[in-house]
């Protein structure tokens, strides 16, 4: 089946994390050659800060915030709150990338004439495109289950993988603060959403040094706010041990993606940033002791436990160098560290 193209259109992503937006970059730029402005809006959740994430995307337009848990959109007054304010939108098409039915109700109440989605249980009811996702890939990944649905109405994806913009202004004030650290930079991605894919302070002050002897250059601290406790900790072991490293953390999204992009590596935790690093083509060595590797990009390079071990403190940092030696070129001494 087929679509013709259409006007004002609407993409709802409800997936919170910033990673989750980026797996989904070649289906928006996919959907909005679809339509005749060549953009869509998106309504997702706050916490994927697509605001900025997508900011210098010129196939995205508006990015409606979704504030689902404990918000305005909570609960059936949620469903009436957020079919009013899509109404104001005049949107022809919307695109639920998501099996939820309260997505579609809300479209349907807000007028909207055109509703595609995974055609999950009672959200079938509510589509007016009958696409149905194969019972496989119902409860897929979600990068899997959005292509599914684009290739069930024959919907050409020109980027096999996500492919994040940068904004130009972003990229001058990175320069302009990080001027006094030579390149090449490595970035340190120490955030996590959860205990168990922190690798913790301790190994990464370790890698940091360690990264010192071998090579010119800097090593770059990335983290949220959240992350700022930890990243203290981790500058003042590495100053201890004579290191030094630049705090890069809680920089405004769109200034961590120009940074990630004049880095000659990124090496972290399991993250949203992890996506950013891959998608902006920086090799991205992934730990991933505790979560499953991530596949779609070919810049992501996991780096697991070895063979019978478990977990984040499993993976040394004698393994990192080794990885960064395999996929960088680069002819690092690891017995160091």
């Amino acid at each position: 089946m087929k679509l013709g193209p259409s006007g004002s259109t609407l993409i709802v992503q409800p997936l919170p994390g910033i990673g989750d937006m980026v797996w989904h970059l070649p289906h928006i730029h996919a959907i909005a050659a679809t339509t005749i402005a060549g953009k869509v809006d998106i309504l997702t959740k706050p916490r994927s800060q697509a605001d900025r994430l997508l900011c210098a995307d010129p196939c995205v337009g508006q990015v409606l915030w979704l504030e689902r848990e404990s918000g305005r959109h909570a609960g059936l007054g949620g469903v009436l709150r957020l079919a009013t304010a899509l109404r104001q939108g005049g949107y022809q098409r919307v695109w639920i990338l998501h099996g939820s039915a309260r997505y579609a109700l809300a479209a349907r109440l807000a007028g909207i004439s055109e509703r595609l989605g995974y055609g999950v249980g009672l959200q079938s009811l509510l589509l007016t495109v009958p696409v149905r996702l194969p019972p496989e890939r119902r409860h897929a990944h979600p990068i899997l289950r959005a292509d599914a649905l684009l290739d069930a109405l024959e919907i050409v994806r020109s980027e096999p993988e996500p492919r994040l913009t940068l904004a130009a202004e972003a990229g001058q004030a990175v320069a302009a603060r990080f001027a006094a650290w030579p390149t090449p930079w490595i970035a340190l991605g120490v955030g996590s959403s959860e205990p168990w894919k922190q690798w913790g302070a301790a190994r990464f002050a370790e890698l940091t040094l360690a990264l010192s002897q071998w090579r010119a250059g800097s090593v770059l601290i990335v983290g949220g706010p959240a992350e700022r406790p930890l990243t203290e900790e981790i500058l003042a072991r590495v100053r201890d041990g004579g290191g030094a490293a630049a705090d890069a953390v809680a920089l405004p999204l769109e200034q961590v993606a120009a940074l990630l992009a004049r880095c000659h590596c990124y090496i972290g935790n399991d993250t949203g940033v992890l996506n950013m690093a891959a998608a902006l083509r920086v090799p991205a060595i992934g730990l991933f002791g505790g979560s499953a590797p991530l596949w779609h990009s070919r810049f992501i390079h996991p780096l697991l436990p070895p063979d019978g071990e478990r977990g984040m403190a499993a993976i040394t940092v004698s393994q990192v160098l080794e990885a960064l030696a395999r996929w960088s070129g680069s002819d690092v001494d690891h017995t160091r560290a």
